[in-house]
C-alpha cells in the first residue's frame, strides 16, 4: 500500500520505499522579508497590545493566575497558502462531516475497527464500554451533534499534482487527522486572521487584506450549538460546557460563551469539570440531565478526551450518565469513537469508503486527500508496516490513541519504540501514517516574553477547517463548512499545539 488513495492493497506495493527527500520547497511569503529592524520593533510592541486588548490570550502555565492573562503565541504576518487548495479544503468538508456522521453510526465498523484497540488501550477501551453500555440500554437521544475539524498539511511532494506554481515541483494538500471532540481555536482563528489584518494595514499593505479569507468560526460554531438546543426544544434548558479543571486555553472557551449569548440572550451557558457533574448531575424521569437544578440541552465538551482527565471512577461514572441523558452530545460517545486515530486508518484501506459515500465523485475526493495509513495488528500487514518504518523511521509518524497534542512518535524514536513492541499486543494500539512534508516559508514567531526584535526563522503550516453537523442514525438536519484556524511551527518541530506551547497562531494569505 502506498498512498491509500492509489487503491493498492497492503500487499500490492513496495514494503520498502526509498526515504523521501527530508527536505521542503520555500513559499515566498506575503511581504518582503526581513523587514528592517525599527519598523520590525514598533510593529511587533503594537501587534502584542492589539492581542490582549481584543482576547487573542491564554492563560500562563508557569506563572498561573485567573486574574490575568498574556498574548498567544502568534505569527507576525500570515502564511502563504494556494487559494485552490483552501478552497477544495473548504468544500470537502461537508463530505467528511457525513462520513463522520455514518461511521459513528455503524456499529459494526466501529466495533471491527477498534477490537485489537480496546484490548490493549485502557482509555479507548472505557470509551467503548460506555458505547455498549448506552446501546445495550436504548440510546436516549438519537441526535448528535458534531463540531469537527479536519487537519491538513500542504504536501510540497505530489508527483500527481498540477502544481500550485509558487513551490516547486508541486504543491497539494493531505489530511493529518479529524477531531471529533474538543475542537479548538473557533474563537483563536478569526482572531488571528483580525491580528493579521490589523499588522498589514500597519506595514502599509491594506491592499493585501482581500488575500486574508473571512473567517466565521465562532458564528458557525456557537450557531450550530444554539440550532441542537432549539430541537431540544424547552426554551427554559441551558448549555453545558465540560471544561478542564485548570483551563488555560479559556478565551477560546469564553468566546463561544459570549457568543453564544450574543446570538441568543435567553441561552445559559454553565461550566463543569467532569467531577463536578460527578458530585451534583443527576438523571430525570425521562432521563433529562439535570445539573443544579437546570435541565441540560447541549452538552459541550471541552475536556474528556485524554486519560488524566478522569483521574477516578467518578468521572466516568459521571461520562456514562451523560451518555445515558437525553441533552445531546457534541460528541455523543459514537462520534468521540469515529474520531480515533484507528478508526481514522481503517478508513483509508481500499475499497472502504463506499461503504459510507454513494457518490462516486465524493468517494474520489476523500481517498485523494488520505496519507498513507497503515494498521500496526499483530498480523503479516502490520509486522509489514512496522519493518517499513523501522528501516525509514523519518518517513514516518506514530500515533497513538490520544488527543491534545504531544503524543506523536517522530524519526529515530519510532524505530526504537516500533522494535520495542515487536512481540507485544500493546502495538495494535498504535498506527502508522506516512510523513507529510510541506513547505516551508520565513517568518517571525512572536512569544511573550520573547525578544523586541524576533529573529526570521523557517516555519510550516497546518490548516483547520470547521464543520457543523447534526443528525441521527437515518437523517442529517444540517451540514455545514464554517470557518477555518491556522497553527504554524518553526520546521524542526516535530509537534505543533498553541495550547501545548509548541506552535502559534495564524492564518492563511491565499495565493493564486
Amino acid at each position: 500500500m502506498c498512498h491509500q488513495s492509489c487503491g493498492k492493497s497492503v500487499t500490492e506495493a513496495s514494503w520498502y520505499p526509498v526515504l523521501r527527500i527530508m527536505s521542503a520547497n520555500e513559499l515566498d511569503p506575503c511581504v518582503k522579508l526581513p523587514l528592517d529592524n525599527r519598523i520590525l520593533e514598533g510593529v511587533v510592541d503594537k501587534a502584542k497590545d492589539w492581542a490582549l486588548m481584543h482576547g487573542a490570550c491564554m492563560r500562563s502555565k508557569v506563572n498561573f493566575s485567573k486574574d490575568s492573562l498574556q498574548f498567544a503565541p502568534f505569527v507576525l504576518l500570515p502564511s502563504t497558502f494556494p487559494r485552490k487548495e483552501f478552497n477544495k479544503a473548504v468544500s470537502i468538508q461537508p463530505i467528511l462531516n457525513e462520513l463522520v456522521h455514518k461511521v459513528a453510526h455503524d456499529y459494526e465498523f466501529l466495533s471491527k475497527s477498534l477490537e485489537s484497540t480496546i484490548r490493549v488501550d485502557e482509555f479507548t477501551g472505557n470509551l467503548f464500554k460506555i458505547y455498549e453500555t448506552v446501546r445495550s440500554e436504548g440510546v436516549a437521544q438519537p441526535i448528535s451533534l458534531g463540531l469537527i475539524r479536519s487537519d491538513i498539511m500542504l504536501e510540497s511532494h505530489c508527483p500527481e499534482s498540477s502544481g500550485c506554481g509558487h513551490c516547486s515541483p508541486y504543491c497539494c494538500w493531505k489530511q493529518v487527522e479529524v477531531n471529533t471532540i474538543a475542537s479548538g481555536f473557533g474563537w483563536l482563528g478569526p482572531a488571528s486572521a483580525a491580528i493579521h489584518r490589523y499588522v498589514l494595514q500597519e506595514l502599509g499593505h491594506g491592499d493585501k487584506l482581500k488575500n486574508v479569507p473571512k473567517n466565521t468560526a465562532l458564528e458557525g460554531l456557537c450557531g450550530g450549538m444554539l440550532e441542537a438546543w432549539k430541537l431540544y426544544d424547552d426554551p427554559q434548558s441551558v448549555i453545558l460546557f465540560v471544561v478542564e479543571d485548570v483551563t488555560y486555553n479559556i478565551c477560546d472557551q469564553r468566546f463561544h460563551e459570549f457568543e453564544i449569548r450574543r446570538q441568543n440572550p435567553s441561552v445559559i451557558v454553565i461550566r463543569r469539570t467532569l467531577t463536578e457533574i460527578a458530585n451534583s448531575a443527576k438523571l430525570g424521569n425521562n432521563k433529562e440531565l439535570i445539573i443544579d437544578d437546570l435541565t441540560v440541552a447541549v452538552v459541550y465538551f471541552r475536556s474528556g478526551y485524554e486519560p488524566a482527565q478522569y483521574p477516578s471512577d467518578r468521572e466516568w461514572s459521571a461520562r456514562l450518565l451523560i451518555e445515558r441523558s437525553l441533552a445531546i452530545k457534541c460528541p455523543s460517545i459514537h462520534y468521540h469513537l469515529a474520531g480515533t486515530k484507528k478508526v481514522q486508518q481503517a478508513l483509508a484501506a481500499p475499497n472502504i469508503l463506499g461503504k459510507f459515500l454513494d457518490d462516486p465523485a465524493k468517494i474520489e475526493a476523500v481517498q485523494e486527500i488520505f496519507t498513507g495509513l497503515y494498521s500496526l495488528d499483530l498480523d503479516e500487514h502490520g509486522n509489514k508496516a512496522a519493518e517499513m518504518a523501522i528501516m525509514n523511521p523519518d518517513s514516518y509518524v506514530l500515533k497513538p490513541q490520544r488527543e491534545g497534542g504531544g503524543n506523536n512518535v517522530y524519526g529515530e524514536k519510532v524505530s526504537e519504540v516500533l522494535q520495542s513492541m515487536t512481540d507485544s499486543s500493546e502495538r495494535t494500539a498504535w498506527i502508522l501514517m506516512e510523513r507529510i512534508i510541506p513547505p516551508i516559508q520565513k517568518g517571525y514567531m512572536i512569544r511573550p516574553g520573547g525578544p523586541s526584535i524576533p529573529k526570521l526563522v523557517d516555519l510550516v503550516s497546518e490548516l483547520g477547517i470547521f464543520g457543523v453537523i447534526i443528525g441521527n442514525a437515518t437523517t442529517i438536519f444540517t451540514n455545514s463548512q464554517v470557518g477555518y484556524m491556522l497553527r504554524t511551527k518553526l520546521s524542526d518541530a516535530d509537534e505543533g499545539g498553541v495550547a501545548a506551547g509548541s506552535g502559534a497562531l495564524d492564518s492563511p494569505f491565499l495565493i493564486d
